[in-house]
C-alpha cells in the first residue's frame, strides 16, 4: 500500500499517501459518513457504511472503482480484499466482487456456488470462501489458490482458512488441515502432514503457517526465510497460548508468559534484544515488519524493523506513561 484511510470516532474517514492509490478520497468525501470498517487493496480502499452500502476510492484496476457492482451491494457484512480485488459478503450470504477481474474481481464462474457464505479470505491474487455446510469455494488466479479443485474432496467440515500471500491453509472439523496453492508460500503441507492433527489454530505471514495443536506444540510450513523454518526454536514451542506473524516471521506467547519469535530477523524473528523485558507478556500486536507486545504491568515492548514500528525509543517515555488494554 502507499496510501493510508482511517476511520475516526464519528464515521468519517481520513486519507492520506499517495492520491491515485487511496491517499486522495476527495471524489468520494460526501459519501464517506457513518463508516465502521474500511478494507484495502494495494491501490484502493473500500469502505462500510453502518446501512450497509459500500464506498471505493483509489485505482479502478485495483477495486477503486465499484459502480458497476453498486446496486448489489446492499447490506454488505463483510469485505476482504487481495492485491488488486474485492469481495463482500452480504447478508443473504451471497458475494459481490470488483476490481482486477484476474484476481478475482469476477467471480461469475463460480456465482452460483457462492451462496450461504459466512467467511472469506484471500490471498495476493485469490479468494476462498467457507459456506454455512463447511464447504470451500475458490476463484482468481490458478496458482495462488484460486483452483482448489486438487483437494476439493477433502474440502468437508471446514472451521477456518488462513493465507499468505500464495496459498491457503483450513481447519477441518476433526482437526485436520488442508492446503493448496503455490507450494514455496505453503500450498504442500505433505512433509508436515502427519503433525497437522488437533490442530485449533493457524496464523499466515506473507509466505509460511504456523499451525497451534491443542498440546501446546506449533506446526510450520512454507517459506523457511519467512517462518516456516522453525527448528531452531522447536523445542521451546512448548504450552504455546497465541500465535502472531509479521510478514516474515512469528512470535508466540507462552503459558509463563514468555515469548519465542523466528523467521526473517528484519521482520521481528530475533527478538534477543529485548528478551529480557519480555517477561509476563499478555498480548501481541503485528505490523509488516515488527512486533508490539503489552506485558501485564501494561508496558509495551517493541522489535523488528525500525521504520515499521520496532523501535519505539523516541516514545518511550509517552509509552511508560499508558497503560495499554490487555
Amino acid at each position: 500500500m502507499k496510501a493510508f484511510a482511517a476511520v475516526r470516532g464519528d464515521g468519517r474517514v481520513i486519507t492520506w499517501g499517495d492520491g491515485p492509490s487511496g491517499g486522495d478520497s476527495s471524489q468520494v468525501m460526501e459519501e464517506l459518513h457513518d463508516v465502521w470498517h474500511i478494507q484495502a487493496t494495494d491501490g484502493a480502499f473500500a469502505a462500510v457504511r453502518n446501512d450497509g452500502s459500500v464506498v471505493s476510492w483509489g485505482h479502478p484496476s485495483h477495486g477503486g472503482d465499484s459502480r458497476h457492482v453498486q446496486e448489489q451491494l446492499r447490506d454488505v457484512q463483510q469485505i476482504q480484499g487481495n492485491k488488486g480485488a474485492f469481495a463482500a459478503i452480504l447478508s443473504n450470504g451471497k458475494v459481490v466482487t470488483w476490481g482486477d477481474p484476474k484476481r478475482g474481481g469476477d467471480c461469475r464462474s463460480v456465482t452460483a456456488d457462492l451462496v450461504g457464505v459466512h467467511c472469506i479470505r484471500a490471498s495476493k491474487g485469490a479468494f476462498a470462501a467457507i459456506r454455512a455446510d463447511g464447504s470451500v469455494i475458490t476463484w482468481g488466479y490458478a496458482r495462488v489458490g484460486g483452483d482448489s479443485s486438487s483437494v476439493q474432496d477433502l474440502l468437508h467440515g471446514v472451521a477456518q482458512i488462513s493465507a499468505t500471500e500464495g496459498a491457503f491453509a483450513a481447519i477441518l472439523a476433526n482437526g485436520s488441515v488442508v492446503t493448496w496453492g503455490e507450494e514455496r508460500f505453503g500450498g504442500d503441507s505433505s512433509g508436515v502432514q502427519q503433525d497437522l492433527t488437533e490442530v485449533h489454530q493457524i496464523q499466515a505471514s506473507k509466505g509460511a503457517f504456523a499451525a497451534i495443536k491443542e498440546d501446546g506444540t506449533v506446526v510450520t510450513w512454507g517459506d523457511p526465510k519467512r517462518g516456516g523454518d522453525d527448528s531452531y526454536v522447536y523445542d521451546q514451542l512448548r504450552d504455546v497460548k497465541q500465535v502472531e506473524a509479521s510478514a516474515g516471521a512469528f512470535a508466540a506467547i507462552l503459558g509463563n508468559g514468555s515469548v519465542v519469535t523466528w523467521g526473517y530477523s528484519g521482520a521481528g524473528g530475533d527478538s534477543r534484544d529485548v528478551q529480557h523485558q519480555l517477561q509476563d507478556v499478555r498480548r501481541i500486536h503485528a505490523s509488516a515488519g515488527a512486533f508490539a507486545a503489552v506485558c501485564s504491568d501494561g508496558s509495551l515492548v517493541t522489535w523488528g524493523h525500525t521504520h515499521m514500528g520496532g523501535d519505539s525509543s523516541v516514545v518511550q517515555e509517552q509509552l511508560r506513561r499508558t497503560s495499554f488494554a490487555i
